[in-house]
């Protein structure tokens, strides 16, 4: 089972991964041992910060441990990295749809939306709502069919009080 994308592939979310980055995301998968696991994701970065895959694993690992402010880091650094790739401007808050822009089609893309739904999702987790709402706001604006999944993060940020309303 692949860790990074609950799949039994040895496909990754954010595309190609290099050989050798490969073999320390399997390595991280892997290993039982949170300090390990992180250590080898964050070598993985070291060599390859131009692979979106290992933001996407850092992200979860660290959210998943409640280590926020690693897990916020590594999906900002993600999120910058995708906008480079996908040619995105670098301010998310100036991000118009555009016909340039397919955010339905895998790659950096893509990835950045999703990427942003995670800071989302972390910033509602770390008890940051009010950002929270002003990402999803975003998120909604480039992606009202919530192609990402993001209700879920929505509705959560309902039920803590704030956050975006669905249209009715």
């Amino acid at each position: 089972m692949n860790l990074f994308t609950g799949t039994a592939s040895d496909a990754f979310f954010g595309g190609e991964v290099p050989a050798p980055v490969r073999e320390l995301l399997h390595q991280a998968a892997a290993s039982t041992a949170a300090g390990k696991r992180a250590a080898l994701l964050w070598t993985a970065h070291a060599l390859a910060p131009q692979c979106l895959a290992v933001y996407y694993a850092l992200y979860k690992h660290h959210a998943g441990r409640r280590e926020f402010e690693l897990a916020e880091r590594a999906a900002w650094r993600g999120l910058d990295e995708a906008a480079r790739q996908g040619g995105i401007g670098a301010d998310w808050r100036t991000v118009e749809p555009a016909p340039v822009l397919d955010f339905s089609r895998d790659g950096p893309q893509r990835f950045w939306l999703f990427t942003l739904k995670a800071v989302s999702f972390i910033h509602l987790r770390s008890e940051r709502a009010e950002v929270a709402g002003e990402l999803l706001a975003k998120l909604h604006q480039l992606d009202p069919r919530a192609q990402t999944g993001s209700e879920v993060t929505a509705s959560l940020l309902r039920a803590a009080g704030a956050g975006p309303r669905p249209a009715r």
